[in-house]
């Protein structure tokens, strides 16, 4: 007579749920929760359970299933951790997101890609002697294309995870404020944004940037993007036509720029930040800085540049944009206070929720000398007389209520586990590339040790196989080495091995193609 495993006392073999037509037949106890997992990560990808459905109560399919009610919860938050469903309480647990395919690329996401990266549609090849022509820079318009590319996997840099985004809070919070907002604060406010939101931002900054501020001395504006138009606007006007930038720094900033009549000379980025020397030679009156966090490169503007860049604005009379992007998101490090902490006169910070929140609110704040701020009021009023005044508050409250200081937790450790899986599939899959940046923010920049890689043909035949990224020397103006800026937070930790390692396929690919020697008689 043959002894029943004790795990399986009380599931039948009849057991199964008309749900996906599941069925626990032949799985072994200890591995239900994750078939399950599978079996509905299998279902969203192939579409059976689209964006939106939201998935049987635990406790009913439990029921069905004859399992515990824990492997089915269990199965539930390995989705959620992987960004596939989120879990909204008594409203139950909902698909927001599908997980990599494994199809191959399709002729229009390869034209895509080529048209793209390359501005026709065949891949660059290398020119005579193993070099290749270093292409144009893209149209304004790139961040647009690429964003609509069709793919099966995004890896650009900049976006945090946005499957995390606090909706209860927000709800909670909004209802909070709609119950207490007097029917005078429907009409037009103050440009420079709302009383509570300054506040809030001025202690924030002060915890968490080191900034100690006067809540009259913040401007609220639509995100760094606006404050960088407001900025430009007031240097042209006192004669500066020129506002330089990182060399490698962010393409972004210098197409917005240019788009607004300024000349954005490069100074180059070392390991110890931004060389403050060629600074100096370059005759720069104004320059724009990602001091916490550097982009691409992440590394930190260190003590010693510090103060070499205080003697600079002092001696010259210069002006430094700090833009603080993501600096709030640091893993390995201890933190960075801001450069307006030890340069008031000197600098205009600028910050935005982007990062901690969601792009989509478009709500920033900007922190000028006492010599800028009545004027940059002026132009926000002159802009669109000041941003919408229901969001302001909300967040206000979120800030002040310890709301946002719990989501920035909740998304270090989820940034933190799919940082750490791109260092690992980095290190399997491209043993040869450096990584850098690695210790704070929302992606890492790779370099590869030789120029017999075109990083713009890379990242066009990686689109064509469905992963976006953005090629270095998008983001360069000046040679440096070859490689690949990527952005790990709003994906999961699986969907990222598996993007890197496709990528390392294509560059052994092309390696291959590019090394393999001529055929006799050919």
């Amino acid at each position: 007579m043959s002894r029943s495993n004790p795990g399986e006392i009380g599931r039948s073999i009849t057991a199964g749920s008309d749900f996906l037509q599941l069925s626990t037949a032949g799985v072994p106890v200890g591995g239900l929760s994750t078939w399950l997992a599978d079996q509905l990560r299998a279902a969203i990808a192939d579409g059976r359970l689209p964006l939106g459905t939201r998935l049987p109560a635990s406790r009913v399919l439990a029921a069905d299933l004859q399992v515990s009610r824990g492997v089915v919860t269990e199965a539930y938050q390995r989705l959620t951790e992987d960004g596939h469903t989120t879990a909204n309480g008594r409203a139950g647990t909902t698909v927001v997101a599908v997980p990599i395919s494994t199809t191959p690329p399709s002729r229009a996401r390869s034209l895509a890609a080529a048209h793209l990266f390359s501005g026709d549609a065949a891949p660059s090849r290398p020119a005579a002697g193993g070099t290749r022509a270093r292409l144009p820079q893209p149209d304004v318009d790139v961040f647009d294309a690429l964003r609509s590319a069709p793919s099966r996997m995004d890896l650009t840099p900049g976006v945090p995870d946005l499957t995390a985004f606090p909706r209860a809070a927000w709800l909670k919070a909004e209802r909070a404020v709609l119950d207490r907002l007097s029917a005078s604060s429907f009409g037009y406010g103050d440009p420079a944004g709302t009383p509570e939101l300054r506040l809030a931002v001025a202690r924030w900054l002060a915890r968490y940037r080191g900034v100690q501020v006067d809540p009259a001395e913040v401007i609220i504006v639509a995100g760094v993007a606006q404050a960088l138009s407001l900025i430009t606007q007031l240097l042209i006007a006192d004669g500066i036509h020129e506002l330089a930038v990182e060399d490698p720094g962010s393409l972004g900033s210098r197409q917005h720029l240019q788009n607004l009549g300024l000349r954005t000379p490069p100074v180059p980025v070392d390991a110890d930040g931004v060389r403050v020397d060629e600074l100096h030679r370059s005759g720069a009156r104004a320059v724009l800085l990602t001091p916490a966090h550097q982009f691409p490169t992440g590394v930190v503007l260190d003590g010693e540049r510090r103060r070499e860049l205080i003697q600079w604005a002092t001696e010259t009379g210069g002006l430094i944009v700090e833009d603080d992007y993501d600096a709030e998101h640091r893993y390995d490090r201890p933190p960075v206070p801001a450069l307006r902490a030890m340069l008031a006169d000197h600098v205009i910070y600028a910050g935005s929720v982007s990062k901690l929140l969601a792009p989509a609110l478009r709500i920033g704040w900007m922190v000028p000398p006492p010599a800028y701020r009545d004027r940059l009021i002026a132009a926000k009023r002159l802009a669109d007389l000041g941003n919408a005044a229901l969001p302001q508050l909300v967040l206000a409250h979120l800030m002040e209520s310890g709301d946002l200081e719990r989501q920035l937790r909740y998304a270090r450790r989820r940034h933190r586990r799919r940082r750490d899986a791109m260092i690992d599939a980095i290190s399997n899959h491209l043993p040869t590339a450096t990584t850098h940046g690695a210790a704070a923010g929302l992606h890492l920049t790779i370099t590869f040790p030789t120029d017999s890689v075109d990083d713009v043909d890379l990242a066009t035949r990686a689109l064509a196989e469905g992963i976006k990224t953005h090629p270095l020397s998008w983001h360069t103006q000046t040679p440096h080495p070859p490689g690949l800026v990527l952005g790990y937070a709003a994906r999961t930790p699986t969907a990222i091995t598996e993007a890197v390692a496709t990528i390392a396929a294509v560059l052994h690919r092309t390696s291959a193609s590019t090394s393999s020697p001529a055929r006799p008689g050919a």
